[in-house]
């Protein structure tokens, strides 16, 4: 008997979720894929922001309040990629209401549509961050969430996430000035073809790992 695939993630109800906090979930679904698979470095954790702070995303769960077919405007927001060679490229978004996973191609238009139908204030920009890098660095002592006398949504019931260099560099992660902190920064053109599902004819061309 052929033996069963590896399993890669668990499903969205088995994940680690707290509201408002993309970036500790996907740390913690990082910490996942390090702990349970041998896939890691197929993974990339990836920031979506820009200048302003001011992202439009459409098919999110947050979303449905302003009605059917409006995009909730968020400061930033994170995901994660799995790509492998030469197969589709999945995103996993715990906010989405899209399919977890989801294929990268049919996330990319339902989530962003196109900058083209934005004013540039609102146009997103990507960090995209090894997911082992981001297992390494990240920290957030959840300052940006405090308000007077509480929280601005409760925070996740374990610890913050901290390194021996670090309490909080949340906004460094991100800040999508150029050149700065650690991955690569994208637009939305950039990102798309960056991730994006190669042809049959690309990848007949591709060179012969072997």
């Amino acid at each position: 008997m052929a033996a069963a695939p590896e399993r890669i993630l668990p499903t969205s109800e088995e994940c680690v979720y707290t509201a408002c906090y993309c970036e500790e979930n996907i740390y913690k679904l990082c910490e996942w894929i390090r702990d349970n698979t041998s896939h890691l470095q197929e993974f990339y954790v990836v920031f979506i922001s820009n200048a302003a702070q001011q992202v439009p995303l459409w098919m999110q769960r947050a979303g449905r309040q302003y009605g059917p077919g409006k995009p909730v405007v968020w400061d930033y927001h994170v995901v994660l990629l799995h790509q492998r060679e030469g197969q589709q490229t999945d995103v996993y978004d715990l906010d989405s209401m899209l399919p977890f996973p989801c294929n990268f191609s049919r996330y990319c238009t339902a989530t962003f549509h196109s900058d083209e139908e934005l004013r540039p204030q609102f146009h997103r920009k990507f960090r995209v961050v090894p997911a082992s890098d981001y297992l390494l660095i990240f920290a957030s002592d959840r300052s940006h969430m405090r308000v007077a006398g509480g929280w601005m949504s409760p925070p996740p019931e374990y610890p913050c996430i901290q390194t021996d260099q670090s309490a909080m560099n949340l906004p460094m992660f991100i800040d999508m000035s150029p050149n700065t902190f650690v991955g690569e920064i994208l637009n939305l053109k950039t990102f798309r073809l960056r991730f994006r599902t190669p042809t049959v004819e690309e990848q007949a061309l591709a060179p012969d790992p072997s």
